[in-house]
C-alpha cells in the first residue's frame, strides 16, 4: 500500500530533521517512514545526531512511534563515504540515493524530500536523482531557521520548536523531467530493470532459495531472515547485535549464492532488495518470518 516517506539529508545537525518532520505532520501529512541519507558513522558529529535522532523514535513490538505518529527511522549510511571529496566519491553517493528513491517509487509511495542537512553536494544529489524518478505528487524541501532560534537549537540542543519561532519549510521547485521524458527514467531505473528481467522467472519455484538457503551458515541464515522480513543492513545490525560491516559480508555471501542459483549474469547489479523480494515469500512458507 503506498505511503508517504521522508527521505533527509543529514549532517550533524540534527534538529533539521525533527523541525521538518513536525511541520509536515502538523500539515496533515502521514508520514510512515523516515530515511536519513549521511556518511559514515566515523565521524562524530554524525554519530551524536543519529543518536539524538533515534531517542526521538520509539520501537515497540516491532512497530516504531514518533510523538505520537505511528512512524519508523532508517538509516541509509552513503557506503563508507565519511565525506564527498572527489568525482567518484560522488557518483557513488548519487547511485546510492538513486536506489533509495527508486525503490520508493516503484512502491508507488509519495516522498517528502528534504535537502537541508549535511553537505550542500548531498541535496544537490538528490535534486538530481528527484527530476529523474519523482512525480508531481513528490515534494523537494528546504527549511529555513532565524538567526537566534539557530543559535539556541544549534547542535540537537532543542530537538523541537514552537510556531512562534519562526521556522518555516522552503518548497524548492521541482521539475520531474522523467514523468515528460519517460526515456529519462527508463535510463535511470536500468540497473533495477536488468535484475527484474532475469527475475521474471521461476516467480514460484523454491529450488533456488532451498538451494541458496542449505548453503549458508547458521549466522548468515539469521541475516537471510532479517533481510527477508524486509530489513535494511543497518536494520539488520541492530536486530542481530553485529557491526554493519559483518551484516555486509553476509549480504555479499548471500548475494554471491543468488548469482549462482538464479544464473544471473554479473552485470546484474543486486542489492539487499533482492534478498527480500526473493525469500521473503519463501520464508514464510517455511514458517521463518
Amino acid at each position: 500500500m503506498p505511503k508517504t516517506i521522508l527521505i533527509a539529508t543529514l549532517g550533524g545537525q540534527a534538529q533539521v530533521v525533527t523541525f521538518a518532520l513536525d511541520i509536515l505532520l502538523a500539515r496533515g501529512e502521514e508520514i510512515t517512514d523516515v530515511y536519513l541519507l549521511h556518511p559514515s558513522t566515523t565521524q562524530p558529529r554524525i554519530q551524536r545526531a543519529l543518536a539524538q535522532l533515534m531517542r526521538e523514535f520509539v520501537t515497540e513490538s516491532g512497530h516504531g512511534h514518533y510523538q505520537g505518529h505511528p512512524c519508523r527511522l532508517h538509516r541509509i549510511p552513503l557506503g563508507d563515504l565519511d565525506d564527498i571529496r572527489n568525482d567518484s566519491q560522488a557518483a557513488l553517493a548519487w547511485e546510492r540515493i538513486r536506489e533509495l528513491i527508486a525503490e520508493q517509487k516503484a512502491t508507488g509511495h509519495k516522498l517528502q524530500l528534504l535537502v537541508a542537512g549535511g553537505r550542500r553536494l548531498m541535496g544537490l544529489l538528490v535534486s538530481s536523482a528527484a527530476a529523474l524518478l519523482c512525480d508531481h505528487g513528490d515534494s523537494l524541501w528546504h527549511i529555513y531557521t532565524p538567526d537566534a532560534v539557530q543559535a539556541r537549537v544549534r547542535d540537537g540542543a532543542a530537538m523541537h520548536v514552537s510556531p512562534a519561532d519562526g521556522v518555516v519549510l522552503i518548497r524548492v521547485p521541482l521539475v520531474p523531467w522523467g514523468s515528460y521524458f519517460p526515456g529519462l527514467r527508463a535510463m535511470a531505473l536500468a540497473s533495477q530493470a536488468t535484475v527484474a528481467q532475469q527475475m521474471a522467472w521461476q516467480q514460484t519455484d523454491d529450488t533456488p532459495c532451498q538451494q541458496v538457503y542449505t548453503r549458508l551458515s547458521e549466522r548468515q541464515r539469521q541475516a537471510l531472515h532479517a533481510f527477508g522480513a524486509g530489513g535494511t543492513p543497518q536494520d539488520v545490525a541492530e536486530a542481530l547485535k553485529l557491526t554493519l560491516s559483518t551484516v555486509n559480508t553476509y549480504k555479499t555471501v548471500i548475494l554471491a549464492e543468488c548469482r549462482i542459483a538464479w544464473q544471473l549474469p554479473q552485470e546484474a547489479r543486486l542489492t539487499y532488495h533482492f534478498i527480500a523480494q526473493r525469500f521473503g515469500p519463501f520464508l514464510r512458507r517455511l514458517g521463518k518470518v
